[in-house]
């Protein structure tokens, strides 16, 4: 119990210094992968603390850490569109689009969101502490395993259904992966399956980009000359991630 009490804490404290780091590099405008990089890093916080749901020190930075993640998808989804667009020579689409975004990481930056996640981060590892002390973590190790066991099997069923949500197997996929490698010692997959999990990510993502934009494309009508474009790489998509998606099926099985 003390050993994975003190890793979690580790774990959550290299993250608050990846998020600081990321919000440096938001502000300075170093790189376009800065916003990206933050909310991978609050959904690896959130499958850190995903198994200790219920207990009120977890859920509290879970929220915290979920409410900035929400807050910065549609930013998020702006960033990538403008990298398609510039990808196609497309530039002059992408100028209203970048001080959309400018301005957008700016009341990001000031978010009271934010502000409250750094708050709840600096405070967390004395609450969790302190929540040990007082007996309020019995059962955290149970906690673990039968939250992986459960992130496993739905993500068998989900992989089952004929009609299965693209949508929904792409966060079931993250869910697992980034929970797998919060709590290495719980679960071990064979290294073939954990590449597949990424490739199915990946593919996933590719068709989520291609979707997105599709639905863009029907009230912001400047970008209709790349719907056809889209149409095709949607396919692709498709086909691509049912093919990765069975062979992680086989693997799972």
């Amino acid at each position: 119990m003390a050993r994975l009490l003190d890793d979690l804490i580790a774990q959550v404290i290299g993250l608050e210094v990846r998020l600081h780091a990321c919000v440096e590099r938001l502000a300075a405008g170093t790189d376009d992968e800065a916003l990206h990089d933050l909310r991978v890093a609050t959904r690896r916080l959130r499958s850190l603390l995903r198994p200790l749901r219920g207990m009120p020190v977890a859920d509290v930075l879970r929220q915290a850490a979920a409410d900035p993640a929400t807050l910065s998808g549609p930013l998020r989804d702006l960033e990538v569109l403008i990298i398609e667009l510039r990808s196609h020579d497309l530039d002059r689409l992408t100028v209203d689009r970048e001080k959309a975004r400018h301005l957008g990481y700016a009341q990001f930056l000031l978010a009271p969101e934010l502000v409250r996640l750094f708050q709840v981060l600096e405070a967390w590892p004395h609450l969790m502490r302190v929540s040990d002390r007082e007996g309020l973590l019995k059962g955290l190790r149970q906690r673990v395993d039968k939250s992986l066991a459960k992130n496993r099997d739905r993500l068998e069923k989900a992989l089952r259904d004929p009609a299965h949500d693209r949508h929904r197997l792409r966060l079931l996929i993250k869910r697992m992966r980034y929970s797998l490698e919060a709590y290495p010692d719980f679960m071990e997959l064979p290294p073939k399956t954990l590449r597949l999990l990424v490739g199915a990510q990946s593919a996933l993502g590719k068709w989520h980009d291609n979707f997105q934009w599709l639905a863009r494309a029907e009230h912001e009508t400047d970008l209709r000359p790349r719907v056809r474009g889209w149409q095709v790489a949607l396919h692709a998509a498709e086909v691509r991630s049912d093919r990765v998606l069975e062979k992680l099926l086989r693997r799972l099985s």
